[in-house]
């Protein structure tokens, strides 16, 4: 409850006086009641993982909590600059339409789906193919989290490979001392928005159980941008007894989007919210089981095993093309031109298995984690499907086959092991590795590629070493830092030839390089939470395009590895608590991130030419992110006025800052952003809420992207307002 009393507690002090020894009676003085009022106030500041955490050692690594309850936030559009607004560096790109995807980075990453991370729901991978797709298009409703726990590159050791880290989503839990709870969350807002949360839960004997369903529906705040989203989730626990449980999920995820096309510069400054599409769609619907075993074998040995899957579709029918290629009647036949329909199939299976044991090095206490990961993928692609001429989602093809119809298929087994070493009371070292052994096959049919061209097997063998420690400088204060290497693999859309003129490298390699860290993090003066590091990414074998001239002149364009990167960064993370009373608090924060991303080698293709980009900048990393906003909490009532800066950012590797005619490179340019939050709880069970987003009506765009959803401008959204009411019983 935020008005929660901690002290409504009449203290009746009945004393039996003072023995004043008399003869014949004894005085009693009776004292009058004192009423002690004060509030609890929404948890602001972030909270980090503990050194144990679960089977995990999360000792010197950077991590991150973000209380979903204390969030005062639009969650029903997701609107991530606002639910990550304490993490330091998070990009967020705008692509998919409000409230039906997180795309999220840090450190420079790409943020496309979020890709760049091992995304997790209640510690299930959701991840659609680790190698062939690994996006995340499994993506819940944020009403329904409880907490998101993020760890930094260091954690590639842990739970994957990913420059990135790792993300997990953890569910909501159901108050178990009652059999039944409902809540609702109903939101209503600008370009009709309506959105409708329902959950219950609780707990019948040794069963706990929890489930929900969601529905969202927009207009969009561009022409032709209307979104229909769903969600739903079921959750049952076994516990057999206090060290024993059994849990079994199934989570899903969907939604249908209309694309309204993508915009040149002209375009956008003209009416950002105009459409260059009408009849485009995207539709991804997800399934995510799985069955989790919890066995504490002792107070000092711990077992997981996670067995699940993500099933689903993604598909789309477009009319494909630059911005300034308009989608408008055929003159001959009077009618659209026919669509491309292309439909992914994810069909992805996952173990793992967890160890954690504690044990002494004579009177130090020490820890070692292990586990093992075997994946096993069947990505199945049909994609140049011919479509309808239509204006509605319709995946029917009117050819027997698709251009492409591809198997991807790949296995991957992994082992790691970590060992938690306190040295002493004050200092930690925690050496760790990570073995990868897997293989990606491709097989099937590519139309313009002869049949002995297409099947492709691709060998992954990494050994990545790792090393993280910790020094608590004292009570409030922590030191810590880390290294470890990773690698991103090859990925489908690498190693399939765009046109009959591309061809892929037979000699790809997956990218390869390391994540480092250093930090202080705690608390000053009582009244300041901090936490500033500086870290570096670097990045080898990065993947791109170049000219390649044959023996008779003619050119032809390769799929390789392009350069090496290297990004180097300091984080800062401050809350400083101004003024605080039983009945008010007034803070102020700051997230802020300076990166500087460059090739320090690369070539690519310019035209038909190749160029040295050695030196440029990365695409996509704006040099200062900053996030930075004023918090009052007055009893029931809590605002949140937020400001964020994103500097500009270059769209390719040859840093074009002039636009071209079609929007598909050049600058983009910087921006700042002001929102307003406030909730108010009437009661234990009734909140409501309300935000005002984008209140200065800031019309900007955060990337141009190269693939999907199309070359150009595809701009956020504008001024709105979103309003809230979340009921519990």
């Amino acid at each position: 409850m935020a008005k929660r009393i901690l002290s409504a507690v009449i203290l009746s002090l009945s004393f039996v006086g003072i023995f004043a020894q008399k003869k014949d009676s004894i005085k009693v003085k009776h004292l009058a009641p004192v009423t002690i009022k004060t509030y609890v106030f929404p948890q602001e500041k972030l909270e980090y993982l503990d050194d144990i955490h679960q089977v995990q050692v999360m000792a010197g690594k950077k991590t991150e909590v973000i209380q979903m309850s204390g969030l005062v936030a639009n969650i029903s559009e997701k609107t991530g600059r606002q639910i990550f607004a304490k993490i330091p560096g998070a990009f967020v790109y705008d692509m998919d339409g409000s409230g039906n995807q997180v795309n999220i980075s840090t450190r420079g990453l790409d943020p496309h789906r979020s890709w760049e991370f091992n995304v997790r729901q209640n510690g299930v991978m959701t991840n659609s193919d680790m190698y062939g797709y690994p996006a995340s298009h499994y993506s819940p409703p944020m009403e329904a989290i409880q907490r998101i726990e993020l760890v930094r590159g260091t954690a590639s050791l842990q739970y994957g490979a990913q420059f990135g880290g790792m993300i997990n989503y953890v569910i909501n839990q159901p108050d178990t001392s009652r059999k039944f709870n409902f809540e609702n969350v109903s939101s209503a807002g600008s370009f009709g928005l309506l959105s409708s949360f329902n959950a219950i839960g609780g707990r019948v004997g040794k069963l706990t159980y929890y489930a929900y369903y969601q529905r969202r529906v927009s207009r969009g705040y561009r022409d032709n941008s209307r979104s229909d989203a769903q969600a739903q989730f079921a959750s049952l626990k076994y516990g057999f007894s206090r060290n024993l449980s059994l849990t079994a999920e199934l989570g899903r995820s969907e939604y249908l989007y209309q694309l309204p096309g993508p915009l040149n510069d002209s375009m956008f400054y003209a009416n950002p919210r105009q459409s260059t599409r009408s009849r485009n769609y995207y539709s991804p619907d997800m399934y995510l089981p799985s069955l989790t075993f919890d066995w504490k074998l002792s107070p000092s040995t711990s077992l997981n095993l996670v067995t699940s899957a993500v099933i689903g579709t993604r598909s789309s029918v477009q009319f494909i093309g630059l911005a300034d290629l308009p989608d408008t009647i055929n003159a001959t036949t009077q009618a659209y031109n026919p669509r491309q329909v292309d439909i992914d199939k994810f069909n992805s299976y996952t173990t793992e298995l967890k160890f954690k044991q504690d044990y002494h090095l004579g009177k130090v206490k020490s820890t070692l984690v292990a586990g093992v990961r075997y994946i096993h993928n069947d990505l199945h692609r049909r994609q140049q499907g011919k479509g309808s001429t239509g204006s509605d989602f319709d995946l029917t093809i009117f050819q027997p086959t698709f251009g492409r119809d591809v198997h991807y298929r790949t296995q991957n087994g992994a082992f790691y092991l970590e060992n938690l070493f306190r040295l002493t009371p004050s200092l930690s070292l925690s050496p760790g590795l990570r073995i990868e052994n897997g293989v990606s096959k491709m097989r099937g049919i590519i139309a313009y590629l002869p049949n002995e061209s297409v099947p492709d097997d691709i060998l992954h063998h990494y050994v990545l070493p790792g090393v993280s420690a910790q020094y608590q400088v004292n009570g409030l204060n922590k030191v810590y830092g880390g290294w470890s290497q990773a690698y991103r693999p090859v990925i489908f859309a690498d190693v399939i030839p765009a046109t009959a003129l591309d061809r892929t490298d037979p000699d790809l390699k997956d990218a390869f390089g390391h994540n480092l860290e250093l930090g202080i993090k705690g608390n000053l003066f009582s009244r300041l939470s901090y936490d500033l590091n500086f870290f570096q990414v670097l990045y080898r074998n990065r993947i791109g395009t170049v000219v390649e001239t044959d023996s008779l002149g003619q050119a032809s364009f390769l799929k390789t590895n392009i350069g090496d990167s290297r990004t180097n960064g300091i984080e800062l993370y401050a809350d400083y608590r101004i003024v605080e009373s039983n009945s008010y608090r007034i803070s102020v924060f700051t997230s802020t991130s300076w990166m500087d991303g460059v090739y320090i080698n690369g070539m690519v293709r310019n035209g038909n030419t190749n160029t040295d980009v050695t030196g440029n900048k990365l695409e996509t990393v704006p040099q200062w992110i900053s996030r930075n906003g004023l918090q009052l909490a007055y009893r029931q009532f809590v605002a949140v006025l937020q400001y964020s800066y994103v500097s500009k950012s270059w769209s390719n590797a040859l840093n074009t800052e002039i636009p071209s005619s079609n929007g598909a490179v050049g600058l983009v340019p910087g921006y700042g952003l002001l929102d307003l939050n406030m909730s108010l709880r009437v009661s234990s069970g009734l909140v409501f809420k309300l935000s005002l987003n984008n209140i200065t009506n800031k019309q900007y765009f955060t990337k141009r992207p190269t693939g999907y959803p199309g070359p150009g401008i595809w701009n956020s959204d504008g001024r709105g307002i979103v309003g809230s009411i979340n009921f519990r019983i």
